[in-house]
C-alpha cells in the first residue's frame, strides 16, 4: 500500500508544482490556445489559455513512478510498466506535435488526420509486440492476445497479429475519446483522475490475490503480470491529474491539449490491456465511451440525412448550447463518470466474490 501512496503523493505535489511554472513560460511564450469556431461565443475569453500542460501530467507521472522505485521498493521497474509509461509518454508526444502545430499556425487545426493516425499505429504496433514478448517465471507476458473481460476470455483468441490490430484500434480509440471529452474546463481531466483511481484499485486487488503469491491459488486469483506496479502507474498518474485539476478546473488557468488527452487516453487502454480488464474499460471509462459515440453518430447522421442529431458534438457541447452553464455540465458529466467507475469496479469485485470457494 505505501507504494501506492508514496506514487500517488509524488504525482500530486510535482503536478501542482510543476504546472504554473509551465503557465508562466507557455504565457510568455505566447503558447495559447485556438478556439474552434463552432463555440468561439461561449468560448472566446479562453482564447490565449496556456495548452499543452499535458507535459505536467507526464513529468508528474514519471516522478511518481519513479520516486517510489527509488524510495520504497526493492525490485526494479517492471516491463509491464515501463511498456505502459513508455505509451503514454510516445502518445502524448504525438500530442505535443499536434499542440505545437496548432500554436505556429494560429489555428485549431495540428497535425492532419494521416499523420496522427501514424503517430498511434506506431505506438500501437510497439506496445502491442513487446507486450506479448518478456515471459516472467510463470510464463505470464504483460500482454495477452486474448481478449478479455475481468479476466482472458480463453474461447477468444487473437492471435499475434490479430492482438497487434486490436490494440492499435482501442488504443487510437480510447486517445481519441479522450480528446474529444477534453472540451471544457477540467472535464477530461476530472474523468481520468477517477477512471485511474479505479485502476488503482483493480491492480492492488489483483496483486493481493495473484495466482503466482498465494499459497493455495483457487479459481478467483488473477493470472496477470507485475499487478502492483501496474497500480502504482496509475496512482502516479491519478495524483498528476488531481494536481493539474487544481490548474485546471474552470476557469482554467491552463489547458492540457492534445499532449495531455492523447497520453491519458493511451495510458487507459495499456492499463485495460496489462490488467486483462479490455471490456470492462469500456464500462469504467464509460462518459469516455459516450462523448465518442456522440460524435461518430453526429457524423453518422448528417452524413444519411442532412441533419444534426445533437446542436455540437462531442456531447457535452450539445448541453452547453442549450442552455446549461459550463460548471453544470462538467459537475454532472462528473457524477457520469464516478457513477460509471463505481459500476466497473462493482463488477469486477462481483466477478472475484462469485469465484471465491464458500
Amino acid at each position: 500500500m505505501k507504494h501506492i501512496l508514496i506514487a500517488a503523493a509524488v504525482g500530486l505535489v510535482v503536478s501542482i508544482l510543476f504546472t504554473p511554472y509551465l503557465i508562466r513560460v507557455f504565457s510568455k511564450q505566447g503558447f495559447g490556445q485556438e478556439i474552434r469556431e463552432e463555440v468561439q461565443k461561449s468560448h472566446s475569453a479562453k482564447r490565449g489559455t496556456p495548452t499543452m500542460g499535458g507535459m505536467a501530467i507526464l513529468v508528474a507521472m514519471w516522478a511518481g513512478y519513479l520516486a517510489t522505485h527509488l524510495t520504497v521498493s526493492e525490485a526494479f521497474p517492471s516491463v509491464t510498466a515501463l511498456l505502459v509509461l513508455g505509451l503514454t509518454t510516445v502518445l502524448g508526444f504525438v500530442g505535443f506535435l499536434d499542440d505545437f502545430i496548432k500554436i505556429r499556425k494560429r489555428r485549431n487545426l495540428g497535425l492532419n488526420k494521416t499523420a496522427k493516425l501514424v503517430g498511434q499505429m506506431v505506438a500501437s504496433v510497439l506496445f502491442a509486440i513487446l507486450a506479448l514478448q518478456f515471459k516472467d517465471q510463470n510464463g505470464i507476458t504483460p500482454a495477452s492476445a486474448h481478449l478479455s473481460f475481468i479476466r482472458d476470455i480463453s474461447v477468444v483468441s487473437f492471435g499475434v497479429i490479430g492482438f497487434v490490430i486490436f490494440a492499435y484500434v482501442a488504443i487510437s480509440g480510447w486517445s481519441n475519446a479522450v480528446n474529444f471529452t477534453d472540451g471544457m474546463d477540467g472535464l477530461a481531466g476530472g474523468t481520468a483522475a477517477m477512471v485511474l483511481a479505479s485502476y488503482v484499485l483493480i491492480g492492488f486487488w489483483q496483486f493481493r490475490n495473484s495466482c503466482a503469491l498465494l499459497e493455495d491459488p483457487g479459481p478467483a486469483c488473477y493470472q496477470v503480470r507485475d499487478p502492483l506496479d501496474v497500480a502504482v502507474v496509475a496512482a502516479a498518474a491519478m495524483g498528476a491529474c488531481v494536481g493539474f485539476l487544481w490548474w485546471n478546473a474552470a476557469p482554467a488557468k491552463i489547458f492540457m491539449g492534445d499532449t495531455g488527452s492523447l497520453a491519458i487516453g493511451g495510458l487507459v487502454a495499456g492499463l485495460s490491456m496489462t490488467t486483462r480488464t479490455e471490456l470492462l474499460m469500456i464500462v469504467i471509462g464509460g462518459l469516455f465511451v459516450v462523448e465518442a459515440l456522440s460524435v461518430v453518430l453526429q457524423i453518422v447522421v448528417f452524413r444519411t440525412s442532412r441533419r444534426r442529431l445533437f446542436r455540437m458534438a462531442p456531447f457535452h457541447h450539445h448541453f452547453e448550447l442549450a442552455g446549461w452553464a459550463e460548471t453544470t455540465v462538467i459537475i454532472r458529466f462528473w457524477i457520469l463518470a464516478a457513477i460509471s467507475c463505481l459500476f466497473g469496479v462493482g463488477l469486477f469485485y462481483a466477478d472475484w466474490l462469485a469465484l471465491v470457494p464458500s
